[in-house]
């Protein structure tokens, strides 16, 4: 069943059919690109039986492409973010200060939602910084990230209130993807106090090695925290002062400039 947080809805009107199929798109992602029934089953929470006939059905709907044994993402997939990024005001309001962020500076700038134990990247402007590769994966529209290691993730939590902040530590692990991540519930509850005062994140080396992000909370007329924005770059480039002194100061003037338009 969908979790707490989501709108509530009744027992007859919840399509488990449907809900098991977008299960099984949603297991594939950039770690495993490639899957059989067996771990699409695994990945899904269901059993190898049911995972076969959805991703049969998936692929004679088009949304898959196989060799008989495994099954990858096909282009038609594309449509249903494409018609997401046609229609979604967030990103279309957010891109061009994101462009002018990038064009100003030469770094890589993004607008990011919450969605469960993860964030996702909805908006994107980004340079190629020469002779680095920023994130294992590549950064770009779609690209899912776990919240509490990231500086986007952190800026979203720590806007929550305390028994919503509460609820979702209890619902998600911290997995350690660096050694400089923070996996401790109580230390992170500090890290999001503190995010809280100071109205900004930077995150050192929690996601990936070498990799340091800076963010700050896109805020509604009302107040509401509706995304973040940040910027990405290596920790070889810009010192952790520079993010502070160059940086910060410009991304909070284009939540700024963006807050009447939300």
């Amino acid at each position: 069943m969908p979790s707490a947080s989501l709108p509530p809805i009744a027992a007859a009107d919840y399509i488990a059919g449907l809900a098991k199929g977008l299960a099984v798109l949603e297991s594939f992602d950039t770690e495993r690109q490639r899957l059989n029934a067996t771990m699409a089953a695994e990945r899904a929470g269901i059993t190898r039986a049911a995972a076969r006939r959805h991703l049969l059905t998936l692929a004679h709907l088009g949304y898959l492409e196989t060799d008989g044994s495994h099954y990858w993402l096909a282009p038609k997939v594309l449509q249903l973010s494409g018609a997401y990024l046609a229609s979604a005001r967030l990103p279309r309001i957010v891109q061009p200060v994101l462009h002018r962020l990038a064009a100003q500076t030469g770094l890589s700038y993004s607008c990011v939602v919450r969605e469960g134990r993860e964030v996702v990247i909805v908006a994107r402007s980004a340079v190629h910084e020469q002779g680095e590769r920023l994130m294992a994966h590549g950064l770009h529209l779609g690209t899912r990230l776990p919240a509490h290691a990231t500086s986007t993730g952190r800026v979203l939590l720590a806007a929550l209130a305390p028994a919503d902040l509460d609820e979702w530590l209890q619902t998600h692990d911290l997995p350690r993807l660096t050694a400089h991540t923070v996996t401790d519930m109580a230390a992170l509850k500090a890290v999001l106090a503190e995010v809280r005062r100071l109205d900004y994140c930077v995150a050192q080396e929690e996601h990936e090695l070498a990799i340091q992000a800076l963010a700050v909370p896109l805020r509604d007329m009302q107040g509401n925290t509706v995304a973040a924005l940040n910027v990405v770059t290596s920790s070889r480039r810009m010192t952790a002062a520079s993010l502070h002194k160059d940086i910060l100061p410009l991304l909070q003037e284009g939540a700024r400039t963006l807050r009447p338009l939300i």
